[in-house]
């Protein structure tokens, strides 16, 4: 075997499947066709949960100075009367970040990738194009033709997928997307500002919900601004991606000699989802896997998602620590949600893209409507759902997204709890709650020998005592208050920061353990009983829940 897994794109999902399989200790190869990364900006918006991600992998500062919060979002129909307003949520923020971002994406995956070179484990070949991958036997065949022209073929236990959307692998494979209904064509213009330009631009994000010409205008970080415009059905592509067009469709908002044009594309915007995320050992991911249109901003939070579900799980596999039946999880988990996301962001676009005007009242009436019921508008994170299925406990919180405070460890450092913790299992306890007996078991069971796991043991300021390593003590209660409001005593959290289950008592946190490690191994509950017996856990749960 030459590699645990081959990685087949190295866009932005790639770059960070390449980033976690090298934290996680797999041995990767990473093959793109491009020698250097696109010029062009495409993606311009990310969420906290990926901003969570790129502080796990050690990118956040390096990054800093190419993004920037995003701004609240304002629909406005003709005549420029307000009718919907989306805002993020107030600090204290629940991840430790803000919850949104605009984002310049050519330098923010040239960081991506320049991250990939401190990895000894990743091995990058760009200027590569894969021909062929067999992937139905023990292992994965992939035919590589290099930059010189030769070929060779390599093997893996697992391919990546992440070759966009229109995937080549998935192609040859014949595999199916399902049709979500929604395929409207778009141009998508971005500018920098020549200097001292822009004053009378909008100072927020803005939906024109026009019956004319549905827009968008987005402000990103820096001197840069993005205008998306439907495409009339009298329009042609090409013809409306000319400088000339373009200048005429901003001169509504910029006079010419305002800005520099740094790219101008025409695009179908699409709701699609792959109904096959795996095949034999090929695992699809990001565009390959789904393509959302952009109203939410989160068809780059979706492939970042993917992989941060999936990577772990290989590593695991391959460790010896899951059966690799537990790989299902991976589409069990993602469908659903992208799937929700998608018809999230689908609705989005059919408010903006209305042209029938009895139509577009009867939304105008309805939104405003909505906005007197509900002033503060709508909050975007509450579009983004949770797990509903796969690898989580059937209770809540289970599925929720763990919060991350800020916190002071034993040794009195602070920082984001992230920091001491990283991508592990986490068994975190709430302040005052006594869990000795929970964490004895814990350290001599035999059954979760072997997996990377964390305890997080909140304290008070007031506590007394020496702390130790599995002490930290909150800076702001974002947690506390969190556990509190779940009634929640213990939750076990998963390395991609998904709760896998919330407890009251300590018998309750055993038979989350138990159900948890059984899960890994995909056996049934009933199961247990014909495991070994000599296991300190098992017999502890045993004696509470008798």
């Amino acid at each position: 075997m030459d590699y645990d897994v081959i990685i087949v794109g190295m866009g932005p999902v790639g770059a960070l499947c390449a980033n976690l399989a090298g934290m996680w200790g797999l041995k990767a190869l990473v093959v793109d066709k491009s020698e250097t990364v696109y010029t062009n900006p495409r993606a311009m918006g990310f969420d906290h949960e990926v901003m969570r991600v790129f502080g796990n992998i050690g990118l956040a500062d390096e990054i800093a100075g190419h993004v920037m919060p995003y701004r609240p979002s304002e629909y406005r129909t003709t005549g420029s009367a307000l009718i919907k307003r989306i805002d993020a949520a107030k600090p204290p923020f629940a991840l430790g970040w803000a919850p949104n971002y605009v984002f310049s994406q050519p330098p923010v995956e040239r960081a991506l990738r320049g991250k990939i070179a401190d990895l000894k484990s990743v091995t990058v070949a760009l200027g590569s194009e894969v021909l062929a991958v067999d992937s139905t036997g023990s292992q994965a065949a992939v035919r590589i033709r290099s930059k010189d022209g030769t070929e060779r073929t390599l093997t893996a236990d697992y391919v990546l997928a992440c070759d966009g959307g229109t995937s080549p692998i998935r192609t040859r494979l014949g595999l199916k997307m399902e049709d979500l209904a929604f395929d409207e064509p778009w141009l998508v213009v971005d500018v920098i500002l020549n200097e001292g330009a822009g004053e009378h631009l909008p100072k927020t994000n803005v939906q024109f919900c026009e019956l004319a010409r549905p827009c968008t205008f987005v402000v990103g970080p820096g001197q840069h601004r993005r205008w998306e415009f439907m495409i009339n059905p009298d329009e042609q592509p090409t013809e409306i991606s000319q400088p000339e067009a373009i200048r005429k469709l901003i001169s509504r908002w910029l006079p010419e000699t305002d800005y520099q044009l740094w790219r101008a594309s025409a695009y179908r915007f699409h709701a699609l989802i792959l109904e096959q995320w795996q095949s034999d050992r090929v695992f699809f991911l990001g565009d390959a896997a789904h393509m959302t249109p952009p109203f939410l901003a989160q068809g780059m939070c979706q492939g970042i998602r993917d992989a941060l579900n999936l990577v772990w799980k290989l590593a695991l596999v391959k460790g010896g620590l899951a059966a690799p039946a537990f790989l299902t999880t991976y589409q069990a988990e993602r469908i659903p949600h992208v799937r929700q996301t998608t018809l999230a962001a689908k609705e989005f676009g059919a408010v903006i893209c209305e042209r029938d005007s009895e139509k577009a009242a009867i939304r105008d009436a309805r939104l405003i409507r909505q906005m007197t019921e509900n002033p503060e508008g709508t909050i975007r994170q509450s579009l983004i759902p949770g797990l509903s299925q796969g690898f989580v406990a059937q209770v809540a919180p289970a599925g929720e997204l763990f919060p991350q405070p800020m916190v002071i460890n034993h040794a009195g450092k602070t920082a984001l709890l992230d920091e001491f913790t990283g991508q592990s299992f986490r068994v975190v306890i709430a302040p005052g709650f006594d869990a000795g007996a929970l964490l004895r078991c814990l350290r001599s069971s035999q059954s979760l020998k072997g997996l990377p796991i964390h305890v997080v043991r909140l304290v008070s300021p007031q506590q007394s005592g020496p702390r130790t390593a599995d002490d930290y003590q909150e800076v702001n209660g974002v947690l506390a208050q969190w556990l509190e409001s779940r009634g929640c005593n213990v939750v076990i959290v998963r390395p991609d920061h998904y709760v896998y289950g919330g407890a009251v008592t300590v018998a309750w946190a055993m038979e989350l353990l138990e159900g948890m490690e059984l899960a890994l191994w995909c056996k049934k509950p009933e199961q247990a009983a014909q495991r070994e017996g000599s296991d300190p856990m098992l017999r502890f749960a045993q004696g509470l829940t008798q």
